[in-house]
């Protein structure tokens, strides 16, 4: 999370001859009036509302009576203490009379900001207020924290990502992620095996930190189970391994697996449940690589089958999640128009790229989305 963000609600405008703010007051000794003065300087109890505090905001305007509230992480580290801070009159001159916030402490006790209140009047703040701002920053001081959480999270699920891309001579590979949330149950994987390439998408039914924990279990399986064997018996084997564990959850997981021999061009694959991977030919044709079992999770089966198809120079095979036909209809209908966009891409990036594009205009994203693009050049 970046800083400086403040979510609050605008101020009546000033009138022609107000005084700018008083300085501060010779007891201010935690620095209060200093703070209210830069807040006024950068706009930032007035600034848009942030929509995660939208709520709080509306909510603090209303119970405390206050033409102005706002969440700010501003001089987080010059807030003093744990104590609600009070400037009950600035004096007639200042644009806001009174002023009140209370720090919003983290889960390990470190100053994340504050949630302010003031107004054009001066007013008393009584203790049963000050108790009322004190839960209100509780609550936004724990939002603050689990956003944190995530943003570690995400980080931890962006470096289990593929961090280089192998070479193949022949062939350009790419890929990405775009979760809809801060995490989420898509995920790539590729390496080299022998002398071949393995390249995996899946995705698991959900968003959010339970998704993305089984989406990590699901790549470590496979993973694993891969070293020298097909990728059918590997996706039989995440399956037998994974099924107790997302049947439980009450979770599945659609999964792509498949390698390449680079010297024929041939790709053998095992597709549980997924069905959206197309293999766009150079002479501008193209066709659906179907769902070989059903996803992971769903029973323990006893075979995967295993499907073959083959890039000529020129043809280009790309695997996404479901979250990309969320950006039409949902439904397979839309296959021909994705496909329809991935023609005379001249690089496996720029039909990554020409994925992404579809994603940016959706807003917001109803799901993860992850694209993988292999082709064999010209």
């Amino acid at each position: 999370m970046s800083a400086p963000l403040t979510a609050g609600s605008p101020l009546p405008a000033p009138r022609d001859g107000d005084a700018p703010a008083v300085p501060t007051p010779p007891d201010d000794t935690h620095g209060l009036g200093r703070r209210l003065d830069a807040l006024e300087r950068l706009g930032a109890v007035a600034a848009d509302p942030e929509p995660r505090f939208d709520r709080v905001v509306r909510l603090a305007r209303q119970l405390f009576d206050v033409p102005a509230a706002t969440v700010s992480l501003i001089g987080a580290g010059d807030v003093h203490g744990g104590a609600t801070s009070v400037l009950e009159d600035r004096g007639p001159e200042a644009r806001l009379r009174f002023y009140a916030e209370h720090p919003l402490v983290g889960q390990d006790g470190r100053v994340l900001g504050t949630l302010c209140i003031a107004d054009t009047r001066p007013r008393r703040f009584t203790a049963d207020q000050g108790a009322l701002l004190r839960d209100l920053a509780a609550w936004v001081a724990k939002e603050l924290s689990v956003d944190a959480e995530l943003d570690r999270a995400q980080q931890v699920q962006m470096g289990l990502l593929p961090r280089e891309t192998p070479v193949v001579p022949g062939y350009q590979l790419a890929g990405s992620v775009l979760p809809s949330r801060t995490v989420g149950g898509d995920f790539y994987d590729w390496y080299g095996a022998g002398d071949g390439l393995v390249l995996t998408l899946a995705d698991v039914m959900g968003k959010g930190p339970a998704a993305a924990i089984l989406a990590a279990a699901v790549r470590a399986v496979l993973r694993g189970s891969a070293q020298g064997e097909g990728v059918d018996r590997a996706m039989l084997h995440a399956g037998a391994v994974l099924h107790a564990d997302l049947s439980d959850s009450g979770l599945f997981a659609t999964a792509f697996h498949a390698r390449l021999d680079p010297a024929t061009g041939g790709v053998t694959y095992a597709d549980a449940g997924h069905g959206l991977t197309l293999v766009v030919r150079a002479d501008g044709g193209w066709e659906r690589l179907d769902a070989l079992g059903l996803p992971l999770g769903v029973t323990d089966e006893a075979t995967r089958a295993l499907g073959e198809t083959h890039l000529g120079p020129g043809d280009l095979l790309v695997t996404f999640s479901d979250g990309v036909l969320d950006l039409f209809d949902g439904s397979l209908r839309c296959v021909p128009l994705i496909a329809g966009e991935l023609l005379d891409c001249p690089s496996a990036e720029e039909a990554v790229q020409r994925i992404l594009r579809l994603a940016a205009v959706a807003d917001p994203r109803p799901d993860d989305i992850t694209v993988v693009a292999l082709r064999r050049t010209p």
